[in-house]
């Protein structure tokens, strides 16, 4: 971690000078913030951020096929069935998706589909 904010300090010094992001007081919430320390005479925060919703990874076709299926309340072999792939290879779509929308369960990833319009 050390060596990593040495590489980002020696970039910011061969850098023009940096743009302040909300001015001299910014107040991060505490939970967020994953390492503040001091070195060289200047305070360093790497702080913990979600991407923004135009960021997120598209799903593909076949996870929006997936999604579609785990809607309707099939399981794993019902839908790897249906899509003449093996139940691993849902699993696998599954765990990706599951990454992409920050959840970990079925349930939760279709409600954060149809909460962002991606899912009807």
């Amino acid at each position: 971690m050390r060596l990593l904010v040495r590489g980002l300090l020696n970039q910011a010094r061969a850098s023009p000078a940096p743009v302040p992001v909300s001015g001299p007081d910014l107040s991060v919430a505490p939970e967020l913030v994953v390492l503040d320390t001091e070195l060289d005479g200047l305070r360093l925060l790497l702080i913990r951020t979600d991407r923004a919703e135009s960021e997120r990874p598209p799903l593909s076709p076949r996870e929006r096929e997936i999604a579609r299926m785990v809607a309707r309340g099939l399981p794993n072999k019902a839908i790897a069935a249906v899509l003449d792939i093996s139940s691993w290879t849902v699993s696998t779509h599954l765990r990706r998706m599951f990454a992409k929308y920050h959840v970990s369960s079925r349930a939760a990833m279709i409600a954060r589909l149809v909460e962002e319009g991606l899912l009807h």
